[in-house]
């Protein structure tokens, strides 16, 4: 009776899945499960529907027991929210995840030469490598940070950068998150949780583990004190409790076992330390990892109106006698026109091929390209250069012609900051919706550590899936969900 049920449910659940031929993750053109996902396929069949729902329902109700939740911010308003994530998990094959990582260790350092030859010499720019002029209107330079030499000169000690895997089967970098990226507590979040619905699954496949990254974090973040010490005082420091991400902050300081502390606990004294508070008496702080932005880090070197910073931070970085992580001015790489010549970066710092390709892009500061966007704006995706979070850009064939005249007006009133890349057939993973199991678009955002000495990268990611049959936008705050990323022998 069993293998009668397993038979029925398997044609609920893979028959009748329509990929459009599209690239699957799980499934080959032909229709047949690729050899990595076969063993899950064959688990997911012996369930019913009424069993999946009860799975995902399960997930749900731990979710919301755990207090996992992400802040979405909407007109004059803050709404936290239950994490979405679809329990059918992402599966990439060990061998392939190896050449990706390479890909991104080389890409990491490549960033981290250009960011330090930005502040100190910009050779890349004498050589007309990079343009000057991109330079000169980049909003995230930091003129603060010329001459600053931060340990072993890492300015991107943590970086996440989005991947995509295109029609040809190809894994492309979409973008790189230099400055504050985040998600990683939901990759380790979505971990547990899929062990607790799925036990059984953990026997039976090979997932490598990701449970090492708060420990590697720790270990990076340890190696970037000023003064060396067996037990150098580490602090995340949080804008506090309606920040987007502070789940993230307290999770990650948690697991570190390091002080979550706010700009009004820390302090910067006349010998050009920083000191915390504690009922103890001031406690010095060598490294914090900061998850507020530039602008609002330091009043006195920033924003003077900001009440999420510390004064003379900035000018305690200068001395030496505190660490950064990141360090402020490292998101003139996170710029999605400057993405764009990180393969000139490459060939220019480290002398090698781009291992893993960029998405085609256009550069509308470029004559030609934005003749050739304005022409065929209806079939490409339009990004402005330092949006985050899927906000301000339009995907061409889901757009009105309105909504393109729109763009393109904004496009010729400042060309350097957008860009456009073709409608890339994202792959797909299988998602359980009402109807049952269906593909739904997803990216992939690793997370990459660089210590100077050393560089780790998780074993897979955070998986970002677009919920919305069709659609491409993945991003939680646009109600897109995520998945468990399973690395596998």
């Amino acid at each position: 009776m069993k293998n009668q049920s397993q038979a029925q449910t398997h044609d609920l659940h893979w028959e009748n899945y329509q990929h459009d031929n599209l690239y699957d993750e799980y499934i080959n053109a032909d229709r047949t499960g690729r050899p990595i996902t076969k063993n899950l396929m064959n688990y997911l069949s012996s369930l019913s529907k009424a069993e999946l729902d009860a799975s995902q329902h399960a997930a749900e109700l731990l979710i919301k027991e755990m207090g996992i939740t992400f802040t979405v911010y909407g007109e004059g308003s803050t709404i936290d929210r239950a994490w979405p994530q679809d329990i059918i998990p992402r599966v990439i094959h060990k061998k392939e995840w190896e050449q990706v990582e390479q890909g991104l260790i080389q890409r990491v350092e490549a960033l981290n030469c250009f960011i330090h030859d930005i502040y100190h010499d910009q050779k890349i720019v004498k050589d007309k490598v990079f343009p000057a002029e991109l330079l000169s209107k980049s909003v995230n330079f930091r003129k603060q940070c010329i001459g600053i030499t931060p340990p072993k000169n890492i300015w991107a000690h943590i970086c996440g950068s989005d991947l995509v895997r295109g029609g040809d089967g190809v894994m492309y970098v979409l973008e790189d998150n230099l400055r504050v990226p985040s998600g990683v507590s939901y990759m380790l979040e979505n971990r547990s949780i899929i062990k607790r619905v799925f036990p059984e699954l953990f026997g039976q496949i090979n997932v490598l583990p990701v449970s090492d990254y708060p420990s590697q974090l720790f270990d990076m973040l340890t190696a970037m004190t000023p003064r060396p010490m067996d037990k150098p005082e580490v602090v995340v420091l949080t804008p506090g409790i309606y920040n987007s991400a502070y789940f993230e902050h307290a999770y990650l300081a948690q697991e570190m076992g390091c002080e979550l502390v706010e700009g009004s606990d820390l302090s910067v004294e006349s010998d050009d330390c920083v000191y915390m508070k504690t009922i103890y008496g001031p406690k010095r702080v060598d490294v914090i990892y900061r998850r507020i932005d530039d602008l609002f880090i330091d009043p006195e070197a920033f924003n003077p109106d900001s009440m999420l910073g510390v004064p003379g931070l900035i000018r305690a970085w200068k001395k030496g006698k505190v660490a950064l992580v990141n360090a402020p001015g490292a998101g003139v790489a996170d710029d999605k026109v400057v993405y764009t010549y990180v393969p000139d970066m490459i060939k220019y710092y480290l002398g090698e091929e781009t291992k893993l390709p960029n998405v085609p892009t256009f550069r509308c500061d470029n004559k030609s390209e934005l003749d050739y966007v304005c022409k065929n704006v209806a079939d490409l995706v339009i990004k402005p250069a330092n949006e985050s979070g899927g906000y301000g850009l339009l995907i061409g064939p889901k757009s009105t012609k309105a909504q393109q005249q729109e763009t393109l007006a904004q496009v010729k009133a400042d060309p350097r900051n957008w860009i456009a890349q073709p409608t890339l057939s994202l792959s797909t993973v299988p998602t359980l919706t009402e109807e049952g199991i269906a593909p739904r678009h997803v990216d992939l955002r690793p997370f990459v550590l660089s210590s100077g000495d050393s560089t780790y990268v998780t074993t897979g990611g955070l998986t970002r899936v677009a919920m919305v049959k069709g659609s491409l936008v993945v991003n939680s705050s646009q109600g897109g969900g995520s998945k468990d990323t399973w690395i596998v022998e």
